[in-house]
């Protein structure tokens, strides 16, 4: 049975970045029927946190067997895969080699390279030799080579997901910043700067405003978007031999970021980082970048505080390799001795939005609020998509 399309959007997603993007477009693809709008504060798509990372293409190594990421990140890297072939988006399955380069982390690499069998992976734990036919220029006592992992730009699969939305007839606005949610009889209008959506249902994929657009919606969360930056450089075009595909540290045991590494993009440049400094913006790409009336919510937030509490150490370490480039320059040389610092040069920054270790999506009557989506969101956007519809299809 097919539904008219009414003078209203059946359905209306916040925010143009891969998760946004990626459940409109497989929306189309799976109710062809639903009349829908994508509404982005910006002016281009892909923005922020989708526009501004490594693109990795993702295992789900690091991830706890069972938790949501490790159950989407198989499922979801198949398909973005799956979807890049049709469409043409050139990406690379390279493998990433992650270094253990003391006794203390060849104890946590061990660890590690179990969680990945146990996540179905195809691991291999390598010694020095197997290493340095690997990467010949990484240092390290033990290593594990991760075989799933590989490399896309994400821009281009937000730009093709976009195609494919304007081709089957529906809309993306953009300049249109939500300033308000007003509920109706037969739904609810989203109020923005470039005018007023009506929509049955609303689907918030704001990203790092998406506690602040579900609150709005009177969707109040008790978790709250903590902005880190993250600083890259990127090896100069006569020094990129020195990094054949992903080189990567052994995490630390308790903080949820990977540490600074080194990742050959699908176009063959070399980028360095990130490191993770707390920002005081929610868009704070460089050191002066502040917004008070942000960073005094933040710091205000209970779960910011055990944060801090917990992370102190690593974070006035993060905030010295933000202030020291020879700081940044040592965390290289620990995985690849060769790097100078003249081989070096900026690249630009991004802002990832960390609260939990999981995703994290909340519902109400007529609103879906994905409000934590970190990394691994990008790789795997179209099974977090299928578990949005999943949920719209309870509702509808």
């Amino acid at each position: 049975m097919t539904r008219k399309r009414g003078s209203s959007e059946f359905t209306l997603i916040i925010g143009a970045g891969i998760v946004g993007l990626a459940v409109a477009y497989r929306l189309s693809v799976v109710r062809p029927w639903l009349r829908l709008t994508v509404i982005e504060k910006e002016s281009e798509i892909a923005s922020h946190q989708s526009g501004h990372n490594s693109g990795v293409l993702h295992s789900g190594i690091y991830y706890k067997p069972g938790s949501l990421k490790a159950a989407t990140c198989l499922r979801g890297r198949h398909d973005l895969i799956a979807f890049c072939e049709r469409e043409g988006i050139p990406y690379k399955i390279c493998g990433k080699t992650i270094l253990a380069t003391n006794d203390a982390e060849a104890v946590r690499l061990q660890r590690l390279f179990e969680r990945g069998l146990s996540n179905g992976l195809t691991c291999t734990m390598l010694d020095r030799e197997r290493l340095a036919e690997i990467e010949p220029h990484a240092a390290g006592v033990k290593a594990i080579h991760v075989g799933e992992t590989g490399v896309v730009d994400f821009r281009r699969v937000c730009a093709q997901f976009a195609y494919r939305l304007g081709e089957d007839g529906h809309r993306i606005v953009t300049s249109a910043k939500v300033i308000g949610v007003r509920d109706g009889n037969a739904g609810v209008t989203v109020i923005t700067t470039a005018g007023e959506f009506g929509a049955r249902y609303i689907i918030n994929c704001a990203g790092l405003y998406s506690d602040k657009v579900a609150s709005l919606a009177r969707n109040r969360p008790n978790e709250r978007i903590i902005p880190f930056r993250g600083e890259y450089y990127e090896l100069r075009p006569e020094a990129s031999y020195l990094c054949r595909g992903l080189i990567y540290p052994v995490p630390g045991p308790r903080f949820p970021f990977l540490g600074i590494h080194l990742t050959r993009r699908v176009t063959g440049e070399v980028e360095c980082g990130p490191n993770a400094v707390l920002s005081f913006a929610k868009e704070g790409y460089s050191k002066s970048s502040i917004n008070p009336a942000e960073f005094v919510g933040m710091i205000g937030f209970p779960g910011f505080l055990r944060l801090a509490a917990h992370h102190w150490r690593y974070g006035l370490q993060e905030a010295f390799k933000c202030l020291s480039r020879r700081a940044f320059v040592n965390a290289l040389r620990k995985l690849v001795p060769e790097v100078e610092d003249e081989m070096l040069e900026r690249a630009p920054a991004g802002v990832r939005a960390e609260m939990l270790d999981d995703f994290v999506i909340r519902e109400s009557a007529l609103t879906i609020n994905v409000i934590n989506a970190p990394s691994p969101a990008a790789t795997v956007a179209l099974a977090i998509a299928d578990s949005i519809i999943e949920t719209l299809d309870r509702k509808m």
